[in-house]
């Protein structure tokens, strides 16, 4: 770890602050914005936006009018470089990506999902204690590829270093070991997806089923995608994962991205919040998800009890923050020293799909 950190000299925004080549964004939205606001930070501009020829409709973004691929080729030859702006863990979106990094000079930057700031080289460095002390714990050599490879990557914005260490999402239930008697908790349920993937892979054999999910459109569709379950067997919750029983002001995005803000007054409400043993009230959970939109540290706090006793399974996403590879580890050691903790990264531009696994 620590030679792998020495031997890097400068991360993604110092070359593109010092490049002459073109900058195109790849991609349309909020990720695009953040990506060209760190630009405007680092004064460097935005010399345009290409989309994949079927969204390419003559409309403009950020004042720069949507172009294809072939258009930035006319233009520049050769002579930019591409910056994806947006993510997708569809298989033939991330072929396209990659069949366009192959003919060009194209990077996914990092930028938090969640947060301020960025992970740069001194960042990396200000917290290589950390960064080392979480390597230490992965239990295999595969975590500890992935653990290499997403660092890498997030100081570089090379997606291969993503693709190097990529293992498919079945995979995750060989590590947990899923049987037939589990009782899951899936925090972050969106509209009943994960907990439908959870059935499929169990042949609906199961103890009992607890979930939350703040977004009240989304907790309503996971309430009919899931309506054959009686409520005997499924506890469902209109609620946020933390670490207490409180309100909290949430920013209500588009998709399944709903997380603690107020960006926006006019697309904010007031959510209850609940911990998970609270929830619980003692009882047992033998498998927990958390994928809470940067609120991992939270849920996990609010899971103490239930950790400490029952040393439950978990799956924990790693990529909302930029501490989150290092904190979230760290922090699910100190909750209960025997865990055995796996991480793995599964297909995914950028990498919005990198998940510790706790047995």
């Amino acid at each position: 770890m620590s030679f792998f950190l020495d031997e890097i000299n400068s991360c993604l925004w110092d070359k593109l602050a010092q490049t002459d080549k073109k900058i195109v964004l790849y991609g349309m939205g909020d990720g695009a914005e953040k990506i060209r606001s760190v630009l405007d930070s680092i004064g460097v501009g935005v010399d345009d936006i290409m989309a994949s020829d079927e969204f390419v409709r003559g409309h403009s973004f950020m004042g720069i009018r949507v172009k294809k691929l072939s258009e930035i080729e006319e233009l520049y030859g050769d002579d930019f470089i591409i910056l994806v702006s947006f993510g997708s863990q569809l298989p033939e979106v991330m072929d396209r990506i990659y069949e366009i990094a192959h003919k060009h000079e194209l990077y996914a930057p990092n930028v938090p999902v969640v947060g301020d700031g960025l992970f740069t080289l001194e960042y990396a460095r200000e917290h290589y204690k950390e960064l080392q002390a979480a390597y230490s714990l992965m239990a295999d050599e595969q975590s500890k590829k992935v653990f290499e490879n997403v660092i890498r990557y997030k100081l570089s914005g090379d997606i291969s270093l993503l693709r190097e260490c990529e293992t498919p999402k079945s995979e995750s239930y060989d590590i947990l070991q899923i049987g037939a008697e589990e009782v899951y908790v899936d925090l972050g349920a969106y509209n009943g997806d994960t907990l439908s993937e959870f059935l499929n892979e169990t042949s609906m054999k199961f103890k009992k089923l607890y979930a939350m999910e703040p977004d009240h459109k989304n907790y309503q569709k996971l309430k009919r995608r899931l309506y054959m379950i009686g409520s005997a067997l499924l506890e469902a919750y209109n609620c946020g994962a933390w670490d207490c029983e409180t309100t909290m002001t949430f920013s209500l995005r588009s998709g399944r991205s709903t997380r603690v803000g107020e960006e926006n007054p006019h697309r904010c409400r007031e959510v209850n919040m609940m911990s998970v043993d609270h929830m619980l009230q003692g009882a047992e959970a033998t498998f927990i998800k958390y994928d809470v939109e940067g609120s991992e540290e939270k849920a996990l706090n609010g899971t103490k009890e239930t950790i400490s006793r029952y040393r439950p399974k978990l799956n924990v996403a790693v990529y909302h923050r930029n501490e989150d590879m290092f904190a979230i580890p760290l922090q699910i050691a100190s909750l209960n020293k025997k865990y055995r903790i796996y991480l793995r990264h599964h297909p995914y531009v950028p990498d919005w799909d990198t998940n510790l696994y706790c047995i």
